[in-house]
């Protein structure tokens, strides 16, 4: 059976609590980090041959890159205020520091960058906002770095999916280049629950199903999706949220259902 979840963990002395790389996941793009800062502490890191997405989960505090003051992002104090996150956009060759204003939770969404693109703020009026789906499959969505807004190979979205709900549904893949139809990209889910002693579910299967895994997962809880149809449900009395973090060798997302279920949901966009 294959780990496809990173659990958070103690906090490390530079309020590191969860991380995927592309070497712990066993694929090419996609890393994902979880920072929690107390008032005054500062995060600092050097983008190397990476782009950065840092994307304030909770919290405020005052940004820098190289040559750029960006002054105090940030704002919301939990995520399931439902207002989209502020985001620092960091290209390769660059760097960040944080200084936590209050508490902050901050997730470093990583991917290959090309020196394309110089950075900038994503502010939550910048970013287009959502429902999507009926019924027990309406959730919202947040599109924070969709593939029509500059990136090297980022996207990045965050989602809500009431309880009761499902999400990232009907199942749909995006693990084959097929111009026009479909793109291979990796991708993590962030889960968070409210309250947060909840759970939720996403199974992870192929078609072939040579890989087929229903996980559990818990509040903090990160689900690596290497490829195939990968289905959320939450469970009645427990919203979930979740950021998304996909990238491939090429940036943009196009994805193929499950023809065994598209029916349930003809014509409209699964996310």
């Amino acid at each position: 059976m294959p780990n496809l979840i990173a659990r958070p963990h103690e906090r490390e002395a530079d309020g590191r609590v969860l991380a995927v790389t592309p070497e712990s996941a066993g694929w090419q793009y996609v890393g994902f980090e979880v920072y929690e800062l107390k008032a005054g502490e500062t995060l600092e890191r050097k983008t190397g041959s990476r782009e950065l997405g840092v994307v304030m989960l909770t919290g405020r505090a005052r940004a820098q890159t190289a040559n750029e003051d960006w002054g105090e992002i940030g704002g919301r104090m939990d995520v399931f205020e439902q207002t989209p996150a502020y985001v620092l956009y960091v290209p390769d060759g660059d760097q960040v520091r944080l200084e936590a204003v209050t508490d902050v939770e901050v997730a470093l969404c990583s991917a290959p960058g090309k020196g394309t693109h110089k950075p900038r703020l994503i502010r939550p009026e910048d970013v287009d906002t959502m429902n999507r789906g009926t019924g027990s499959m309406r959730r919202r969505i947040h599109n924070l770095l969709p593939d029509s807004e500059p990136a090297d190979s980022l996207l990045l979205v965050e989602v809500y999916t009431p309880g009761g709900n499902w999400s990232s549904y009907p199942p749909h893949k995006h693990d084959t280049d097929r111009e026009t139809e479909e793109t291979q990209l990796e991708e993590t889910y962030y889960h968070r629950l409210n309250p947060r002693q909840g759970f939720a579910f996403q199974r992870i299967y192929t078609d072939d199903r040579s890989l087929d895994e229903a996980l559990a997962v818990e509040h903090g809880d990160c689900v690596m999706v290497p490829r195939g149809y990968h289905p959320v449900g939450a469970p009645a009395g427990y919203d979930l949220y979740y950021l998304n973090v996909m990238a491939g060798p090429k940036r943009q997302w196009l994805f193929q259902n499950d023809p065994d279920h598209a029916w349930l949901f003809e014509g409209i966009r699964s996310d």
